[in-house]
């Protein structure tokens, strides 16, 4: 009689990496008004009334400050939007965005 020889399976699942994030920052100018900058960051990163004034016067004080952190494509969005609302109004708003370490 033959002998059966079982192998046990071993089930195999690929390991799926995080993305890599990436923060958007905001760059410090002496010409746009404050208020637009807390209404900007108000209305595309959905901050606070209060977060915004933070942010807006770290920027302020220190030459940038990191908004938020979001994946590569919705950080890139979010920077060109904010600075395209800059645009508009003939304001040198600027956001970058840069990898997370």
């Amino acid at each position: 009689m033959p002998e059966i020889v079982t192998k046990p399976r071993t089930k195999t699942r690929p390991k799926i990496e995080r993305p890599k994030l990436y923060k958007v920052i905001l760059l410090n100018d002496d010409f746009t008004p404050r208020e637009f900058v807390v209404t900007v960051l108000k209305g595309e990163f959905k901050l606070s009334e209060d977060q915004a004034r933070r942010v807006m016067i770290t920027a302020h004080q220190r030459g940038v400050c990191v908004v938020a952190v979001f994946t590569r494509d919705v950080a890139e969005t979010k920077a060109t939007r904010a600075t395209d609302a800059g645009k508009a109004k003939g304001y040198p708003l600027m956001f970058t965005t840069e990898p997370e370490e």
